[in-house]
């Protein structure tokens, strides 16, 4: 068997990367239980995110993406681990390529995301760190706090986030190390 070198391993990450994210969609559509594909986005939200996820919903059909809304559908008062939870069911199943959940602060949904076997969930607040959770950390779901971000900053962490590709070589090991963890449990 032949040793594939960093550098090759590299560009074939690359490619898979672009492929993934450069696919356009067929049909954007907004529904719920959709097949597993590359450009579903599941998403969901508390009470305290539910306008921000209205908003986000539409980006993201502009953008090309199918979405998976996960709930909540109104602004009555939820529990938030519900929601994260069922967020990252649909991208640790491979229902969803990422997920996107949306609370007060954010830091509750992704405590509750990352318990889910599988899922590397941030939470970002900036463009460098939902750049460095997908290159660096390989995230495959965001967390926002609707209540700390505005509307525009949000869609430019979401783009960042969806845009940017896992950087692999040395990070590669460090996040088999990340899902080491879970086998351990």
């Amino acid at each position: 068997m032949t040793e594939i070198k960093d550098a090759d391993l590299q560009k074939i990450v690359d490619q898979v990367v672009s492929g993934l994210v450069n696919t356009p969609a067929t049909s954007p559509v907004v529904e719920s239980g959709l097949p597993s594909n590359q450009n579903v986005i599941a998403i969901g939200a508390d009470h305290g995110g539910f306008d921000l996820k209205a908003v986000l919903i539409d980006f993201l059909a502009e953008k090309g993406y199918r979405v998976d809304d996960c709930g909540t559908f109104s602004k009555e008062s939820v529990d938030y681990p519900d929601f994260a939870e069922t967020v990252a069911r649909k991208v640790a199943s491979g229902k969803a390529w990422r997920g996107i959940m949306i609370d007060g602060a954010g830091i509750g949904s992704n405590m509750a995301a990352n318990k889910v076997t599988g899922v590397r969930s941030a939470m970002c607040y900036d463009h460098a760190t939902a750049s460095n959770a997908r290159e660096h950390n390989n995230a495959n779901l965001l967390c926002l706090g609707a209540g700390l971000l505005g509307v525009s900053l949000v869609k430019q962490i979401v783009t960042t986030f969806l845009d940017t590709g896992f950087g692999g070589g040395r990070h590669a090991q460090r996040v088999d190390k990340i899902m080491e963890i879970e086998k351990r449990r």
